[in-house]
């Protein structure tokens, strides 16, 4: 009895191998660098959004100042909210998505969320 206790492996049941390279490759790895791709795209992108957004807005402003257009806050605050919006809505669908390639999805998850972190 004492010889069947050190043999305890890191299997389980169905034969699987949790502790192995190539499973933690497959299912931790790659998932992890899946989601650190999409959450650095995903910042860029946010960036250049901005960015755009701005010029756009100080664009307005310009314009204003000269009296080619008026601009009205409460409409300028309707589109910020609109777009706030549709941010928060593209990165909930992008972690929930990201979160179906393992069983889990902590890998993916926490794959995106560093991507954020360095983009």
């Amino acid at each position: 009895m004492a010889n069947d206790s050190a043999q305890i492996t890191q299997q389980t049941p169905e034969g699987v191998d949790f502790l192995s390279s190539s499973f933690l490759l497959g299912n931790v790895g790659a998932p992890f660098v899946i989601g650190l791709a999409v959450g650095y795209f995903t910042k860029k992108v946010l960036k250049i959004a901005l960015f755009l957004g701005g010029a756009a807005i100080v664009a307005l402003f310009v314009a204003e100042y000269y009296g080619v257009t008026t601009v009205s806050n409460t409409g300028l605050q309707d589109a910020a909210n609109t777009a706030t919006n549709m941010a928060r809505d593209s990165g909930q669908f992008l972690v929930e998505r990201l979160s179906r390639i393992t069983t889990k999805g902590v890998s993916a998850g926490a794959g995106f969320f560093t991507g954020l972190k360095f983009g």
